[in-house]
Formats: C-alpha cells, structure tokens, sequence
C-alpha cells in the first residue's frame, strides 16, 4: 500500500529490514522534502513488490546502458511525473538509493543517480564511480554519483 513520505518525522517505516535504516530513512525523507519544496508533489513510496514494473525499468536501464545488476534487495520503490520529467526511485536494503530522471521531450536531460546513505560503504557493482558526499539535516552525509542515459526506455 502506498505511503506519503513524512520530511518532519522522518519514520524508518518499510525500511526496517536494512543495517542502515535510520540513515535510509532520512535519505528517503530528503527526497520527499526536495520534491515537495521544488515541485510541490507528494513523494509517495509503495513496496517493491507492489512495484514491479517501476524497480524492473530501473534495472532494465541499469543493465543496458552500464551492465550494472544490484545485489542488494529492493525494499521500495515509487514512480511519478512533474513538469514532463519521469521519476523512479528504487530503495535497497543496504542503505542504496537509485533515481531515473527520464525527461519525456528528446532533447531533455536523463540520467540514472546513485545515493548511499551514511554508513553504507560503495556496494561492489558501483566501484568505478566517484562520489561527491553532500551534507543534509534528514540523512547526514550523503554520497551520490550518475551516469547520464544515451538510449532510449
């Protein structure tokens, strides 16, 4: 079923399973924030497994454009549309966080982002990116990286 993620009490709810829920969590909770702030949407989550279609398209750009399979188990995952741009987020239980921003006119931007959340070392299947650590009062020091997407999903 899904949720509204709350920014202001930040709730390890579906999350509880990881070694690094807390700092999940807040990683989650960013997210909800920044979209509610920039784009005024409600940042809703459901678990994988009731998101099929959203984790599989996520790993299906993973898998084409860089070879990449995660490891780790996806907890939840959530799927929307602002201002013409298509996102998907994937949260794994070990602490990882996958978004696709798929701008629908051709000529905009896509990319696939990486976020590790505090405490998660660089999962094996991400070693050969860098990554730039951000500060943020809901998930403490975040870690994130991209690759920009060159086909077409």
């Amino acid at each position: 079923m899904p949720h509204a993620v709350d920014f202001t009490t930040v709730s390890t709810t579906g999350l509880e399973s990881s070694p690094v829920a807390p700092a999940l969590a807040g990683l989650r909770a960013n997210e909800a924030r920044y979209f509610k702030n920039k784009y005024d949407h409600v940042f809703t989550v459901e678990p994988a497994d009731d998101a099929e279609a959203t984790v599989e398209w996520v790993h299906r750009i993973l898998r084409e454009e860089r070879g990449i399979v995660i490891e780790s188990r996806p907890l939840e995952a959530t799927a929307f549309e602002v201002e013409g741009i298509r996102m998907a987020y994937v949260f794994y239980e070990s602490g990882l966080s996958i978004n696709v921003m798929y701008t629908i006119e051709e000529s905009g931007k896509r990319a696939v982002g990486f976020k590790l959340s505090e405490g998660m070392e660089v999962p094996a299947e991400l070693d050969g990116f860098k990554f730039a650590r951000q500060k943020s009062k809901l998930a403490g020091t975040i870690r994130g990286s991209y690759f920009v997407i060159k086909n077409e999903y």
